[in-house]
Parts: C-alpha cells; sequence; structure tokens
C-alpha cells in the first residue's frame, strides 16, 4: 500500500449544492463508490479501493472555473510557509477536519489549492 506522496496532486474536491443528487449521478453516469460521512461529506474511493481520490463537499460552494486540487503535506505548517515565502496568499488558515489538518492558498495567478495533513 502506497500513502500520499509529501507535495504530490492527491486529492480533488467537488463542491456541491446538493449532496444526494450530486454522489448518485456521479455512481450512475461513472460507477464512482463513496465513503459516506453523514450530510456533510462524501469521499470518492479511489478506482483500487485503496483510500480516496476526491470528495463531494456541499459546505463549498460549486465552481465551473473547477473543483478544488488538493496537496499532501507531511508538515502542514511547513508547507503554509513554504507557500508564503514563494509568493502564495493563504486564504483559509489551518483547521482541523474529522482524521487530519487543511489550509488553502492561491497562487500568483490566482488558482486556488489545498494543502492537507493526517492526523
Amino acid at each position: 500500500m502506497h500513502g500520499p506522496v509529501h507535495h504530490a496532486l492527491s486529492y480533488i474536491e467537488f463542491g456541491v449544492t446538493d449532496l444526494d443528487s450530486t454522489r448518485a449521478f456521479y455512481e450512475a453516469a461513472f460507477g464512482w463508490e463513496f465513503n459516506d460521512y453523514g450530510p456533510g461529506y462524501s469521499g470518492i474511493k479511489s478506482p483500487d479501493g485503496d483510500g480516496e481520490v476526491g470528495g463531494l463537499n456541499p459546505a463549498s460552494a460549486p465552481s465551473n472555473d473547477g473543483p478544488l486540487v488538493l496537496l499532501f503535506s507531511e508538515d502542514l505548517d511547513a508547507s503554509v510557509q513554504a507557500v508564503r515565502d514563494a509568493g502564495g496568499f493563504i486564504v483559509k488558515e489551518p483547521y482541523d477536519y474529522p482524521g487530519g489538518r487543511r489550509f488553502e492558498f492561491t497562487d500568483p495567478s490566482g488558482n486556488r489549492l489545498g494543502v492537507y495533513s493526517e492526523a
């Protein structure tokens, strides 16, 4: 089993207006399977069944500009500093969620990405 790789593309999160109907759409259209975390989140299972590759988040607004791409970090605080040092802008300071911590930033062009670490 391979775990997430430090600073590699790891997870893509879609903002949704209706978790149930959006989940049903991806199940029917593409055969995706999900891990349920209650009414607030559904994780998209990896095709090989090992972990997750993304999620559906009703707390985030959908965007026709694309989903939120997440990078994994072995040291979230160091990654926050690296983003700042490189000229990125932190748009959501680190916060806890079930299973880990996360922050979001924009790059100099305005692309928004997130970085997470496991608990």
